[in-house]
């Protein structure tokens, strides 16, 4: 199993056409699950214009990969323990300002789409989609585009042509990366132990950005943040947007399970 902060090289590859030897573009895979970053290299793997150069298990292993196989694009997903997939994204910027990152994850695009694109991703694909959308979203986004799905296409065309009162409906937009981060992890029944151990940070870390939650929404108390982190992850989209919850549609369902009973702490 790969370390979370050491690097995998794989094999190059190389092909020819019209007899003269083509270079695949160059992918690293960054995710903090083994199994998720096997299949999406195997995937990327059976695309002949593409090779998957290597895999990194973290944003520190991420960016020491980065340096030692100098890749095309970033596959990177958001959950990467420590530091987040944004916190890489930003850390990328100064140091690789013309390397793309694609974001690929299971988090609601509704909720970090925009979040990642002003972090400096080129893109963001959300897993409960298929495999070809995966391969034409790289494509996209090596060819200098900007990749999001079609709803947050029109999520973006209703808030531009609505102004800035469109923006002003989602109270967790004061919330900072990490905020909404550990907001979500709230509403899925996570207490400030198991916050903190799923984040590698401290319990007082934690209780910190709970009790700065709870000042920037308003909230009094513990069960009031609770209640309302469950109420906000619970949320239907906007049914005029187009928007849905990941799965919807022929992809498989990867949405995060939401305990009966969430804990108060």
């Amino acid at each position: 199993m790969l370390q979370p902060n050491r690097v995998e090289a794989l094999p190059m590859k190389s092909r020819k056409s019209n007899g003269k030897a083509s270079h695949p573009k160059k992918i690293l895979v960054v995710d903090d699950h083994p199994m998720t970053r096997f299949g999406v290299a195997q995937r990327i793997r059976a695309e002949p214009t593409f090779t998957v150069c290597g895999e990194a298990a973290s944003a520190a292993a991420a960016l020491t990969a980065v340096e030692k196989f100098s890749p095309d694009l970033v596959l990177a997903d958001l959950s990467l323990g420590e530091r987040s997939g944004l916190e890489l994204i930003k850390d990328l910027q100064p140091l690789h300002p013309h390397l793309p990152v694609l974001v690929f994850s299971m988090h609601y695009e509704t909720l970090y789409a925009e979040r990642s694109l002003r972090a400096g991703a080129r893109g963001y694909l959300m897993k409960s989609e298929g495999a070809e959308k995966l391969l034409e979203a790289i494509h996209c986004v090596l060819r200098g585009e900007i990749y999001l799905s079609q709803v947050m296409r029109d999520r973006a065309v209703h808030r531009f042509a609505s102004g800035p009162a469109a923006a002003s409906g989602d109270n967790a937009a004061v919330l900072s990366d990490r905020e909404l981060e550990i907001l979500e992890l709230i509403g899925q029944a996570l207490g400030t132990r198991q916050i903190s151990q799923r984040l590698h940070l401290s319990v007082s870390t934690v209780e910190t950005h709970r009790a700065h939650i709870k000042e920037k929404l308003n909230l009094r108390s513990g069960p009031e943040l609770v209640r309302a982190a469950v109420e906000w992850l619970a949320k239907e989209p906007p049914r005029d947007f187009g928007m849905r919850r990941p799965g919807a549609g022929t992809g498989a369902s990867i949405a995060p399970r939401r305990p009966a009973t969430p804990k108060t702490e």
